[in-house]
């Protein structure tokens, strides 16, 4: 497998990112080749730190950057040379079978949406962000690339999160939430109740709305919402789990009664620091375009930007889009056949 690396992207650059592809080559052999692209004198610099010579790296030189003050889809029309866009362009050409990018999220949504297009039957992308509970880890989309979502790609996004929840992660018929304000059919938004039906005809597994306190306590695999809600929402459990640590640590160091019962149980703590890191997911896969894109956080160290590669890699092995094309298939099929009834 083929994968290209934004080197540029993120907010340390080049450092973080060269040095969590270094981790990635030795951890992970199916990586046939990795293409670094973006500059490269900084790119062999910090290959040069590294003591880094894997034949396997192929570094491919740009020369813009998308920085985050740029417009989406503006970056992708002016900035052609940017090294998100030459990272796209080798997917786009067949040289790669995925990008993983920690820059500019709405520059990789807009240039992999334009220059590889969406999937047979989906109209707009979503992101699939992973997040855990108490009893799973639940894919939430969309987390980000669409705020401005219709009923239909609501639909299409259930469609998506299932297939990667069932393919991926390995959950035999997963349970489908639409995030709502209410349990009930009624409660919502007018998009809302209009996706709730779409989804209960639907032959996807389906529970019915599911709120904030629902994502923890009575968790289900796979949680549908439009990119603005999303988006809160994932932002809301990052900084919700960073602000318990730092509590934790506050009241931990006041007494040295707390201190020894800290170190007895440090281990516990480890555990779940480990269970709640964004490093360790990695990064989010962009769903229904065609191709594959990992979209990493902005603030990715190098175990992130590792796992990042590893998402990639997964996603290339499961061979996801094939599945998402094939379940849009079975959906429209399904669909036809009833209406005649319902008419």
């Amino acid at each position: 497998m083929k994968i290209a690396l934004d080197a540029m992207g993120g907010d340390f650059g080049p450092p973080n990112l060269v040095a969590g592809a270094v981790m990635a080559l030795r951890d992970y052999p199916q990586i046939d080749k990795l293409y670094l692209v973006g500059d490269t004198g900084k790119i062999e610099a910090e290959l040069k730190t590294k003591a880094c010579s894997d034949p396997r790296i192929e570094i491919v030189h740009s020369t813009q950057v998308v920085e985050m003050s740029d417009g989406a889809v503006e970056s992708v029309r002016r900035k052609k040379d940017s090294s998100v866009s030459r990272a796209v362009d080798l997917v786009k050409r067949g040289a790669a079978d995925a990008i993983v990018s920690a820059g500019h999220t709405g520059a990789a949504v807009a240039a992999t949406t334009i220059k590889l297009r969406t999937l047979p039957g989906i109209d707009r992308p979503g992101i699939a962000a992973l997040i855990p509970s108490e009893t799973n880890v639940f894919v939430l989309i969309d987390a980000g690339a669409n705020s401005d979502a219709r009923a239909d790609h609501l639909l299409q996004y259930a469609i998506m999160g299932s297939v990667y929840s069932r393919h991926v992660l390995g959950y035999e018929n997963p349970e489908i939430g639409l995030m709502s304000i209410g349990g009930e059919d009624v409660k919502g938004t007018d998009l809302t109740k209009e996706v709730f039906k779409m989804l209960r005809d639907s032959s996807l597994n389906f529970r019915g709305n599911v709120e904030g306190h629902d994502l923890f306590a009575h968790p289900v695999e796979v949680v549908v919402c439009d990119g603005f809600v999303g988006n809160v929402i994932l932002k809301t459990c990052e900084s919700v789990g960073d602000a318990i640590f730092k509590w934790l640590k506050h009241e931990l160091v006041k007494s040295k009664v707390r201190m020894a019962g800290a170190y007895l149980a440090q281990g516990a703590f480890r555990a779940i620091k480990k269970r709640v890191n964004y490093e360790e997911y990695g990064g989010s896969v962009l769903l229904g375009v065609n191709g594959i894109c990992i979209i990493a956080h902005g603030a990715s160290t190098p175990l992130a930007i590792k796992n990042a590669l590893r998402v990639a890699a997964e996603s290339i092995e499961h061979e996801v889009n094939p599945h998402i094309i094939e379940e849009v298939r079975r959906y429209h099929e399904t669909t036809a056949q009833l209406e005649p009834a319902i008419r």
